[in-house]
C-alpha cells in the first residue's frame, strides 16, 4: 500500500500546486492592466491586447471560480472592443455603411461577450444570474452586492448597454434597457465616487435622451470633480451627451478643442494616458462631423 498511497499523495500535490500556479497567473495577468493605461502608443496596446485577452480566456477555463479573471476579461474585452473596432467603424458610417455594417458587428460580438464574462463573475461572487437580472427578481439580486461588487457590475453593464447603443433595432437588447438602469442605480448607491466618478460619467451616456439635462449636468459636475480634469473621456461624454443635444454647436466646438489641446502627456494624468490619447482621438472625428451633427 505504501507505494500507492506515495503516488497517490504525488498526484495530489501536483493537482494542487498546478491550481496555486494557475490561481497565482490569474492574479497577475488579471490586475496587470496598469502598465497599459500609462502607454503613450495606442497601435502597440492594440497588437499586444488579444494575446493577454485570449491567455485569460485559457486560463478562465482552468479555474471555473475565479472572478477576478472574469473581471478582466469584461473589462479587456469592452475596452478593445470600444477603442479598436467601434472606433474603426463610426468614420465609415454615414459614408460606406456596407463597410460600417461587419465591424459594428464584430463589436457587438465583443461587447456581448464582454458582458458574459461580467455576469459569471457576478455569478461567482454573489450567485447573481442573467436571468435574475432581466426578470422580476432583479432587485433582490442586485441587493445582494455590496461594494467590492461594483466593478464587476459596471464591467458587465457597461458592454450591455454598447451593445445595446449600436443595435436599436434589436429587440431583445432594447429591452434590457430597465436591467441597466437598475443596475447603474445599484452601482451608484454602492459606491458612487468609484473609478474617480467612473458611473457618473457613464449616467451621461445612458441617460441621453431619457434624463433631463439639469440631472446629466450634475452627473458630468460629480465626474469632473472625482476626475479632477484628469480624464478627458469625461469633456468627451459632456460633448456628445450634453451639448449635442442642446443643440450647442459653439460649446460642442470649443468642448473638443480644449480636449485636443490638453497635454495628454502631463505627469499629472499618466496614469490616464493612454486613455486621454484615445478620448483625443474621438474628440478629432467628433469634430469631423459637426456638418452632420448641426446641420444648417
Amino acid at each position: 500500500m505504501r507505494p500507492f498511497l506515495t503516488f497517490a499523495l504525488c498526484l495530489a500535490l501536483t493537482g494542487c500546486f498546478k491550481r496555486i500556479a494557475l490561481n497565482s497567473a490569474a492574479d497577475a495577468v488579471s490586475g496587470s492592466g496598469g502598465a497599459y493605461g500609462r502607454d503613450d502608443d495606442p497601435e502597440l496596446v492594440r497588437a499586444a491586447v488579444p494575446f493577454g485577452l485570449k491567455t485569460m480566456e485559457g486560463l478562465a477555463l482552468e479555474l471555473p471560480d475565479h472572478a477576478g479573471l472574469r473581471l478582466a476579461l469584461a473589462r479587456g474585452f469592452t475596452q478593445y472592443g470600444y477603442a479598436f473596432v467601434q472606433a474603426d467603424g463610426e468614420p465609415l458610417a454615414e459614408s460606406e455603411p456596407s463597410k460600417a455594417k461587419p465591424i459594428f458587428a464584430r463589436a457587438t460580438r465583443l461587447y456581448l461577450r464582454a458582458r458574459d464574462y461580467g455576469l459569471q463573475g457576478l455569478h461567482i461572487a454573489r450567485g447573481v444570474t442573467e436571468a435574475q437580472l432581466r426578470g422580476t427578481e432583479r432587485t433582490a439580486a442586485l441587493a445582494r452586492l455590496e461594494k467590492d461588487d461594483v466593478p464587476l457590475l459596471y464591467w458587465t453593464l457597461v458592454p450591455w448597454a454598447a451593445a445595446l447603443s449600436l443595435n436599436k433595432g434589436n429587440v431583445a437588447l432594447v429591452g434590457d434597457l430597465p436591467s441597466l438602469q437598475a443596475m447603474l442605480a445599484r452601482a451608484l448607491e454602492l459606491d458612487e465616487s468609484w473609478d474617480r466618478g467612473a458611473l457618473h460619467e457613464f449616467s451621461l451616456a445612458l441617460g441621453s435622451g431619457r434624463t433631463p439635462p439639469p440631472e446629466l449636468q450634475k452627473h458630468f459636475d460629480r465626474a469632473l470633480q472625482l476626475s479632477e480634469g484628469r480624464r478627458l473621456s469625461v469633456f468627451v461624454s459632456r460633448a456628445e451627451n450634453l451639448l449635442a443635444p442642446a443643440r450647442d454647436k459653439a460649446g460642442f466646438q470649443q468642448q473638443l478643442k480644449e480636449v485636443l489641446a490638453f497635454d495628454a502627456n502631463d505627469p499629472k494624468a499618466r496614469e490616464d494616458r493612454l486613455a486621454n490619447l484615445l478620448a483625443q482621438r474621438r474628440a478629432s472625428f467628433l469634430l469631423s462631423t459637426v456638418s452632420d451633427l448641426f446641420p444648417e
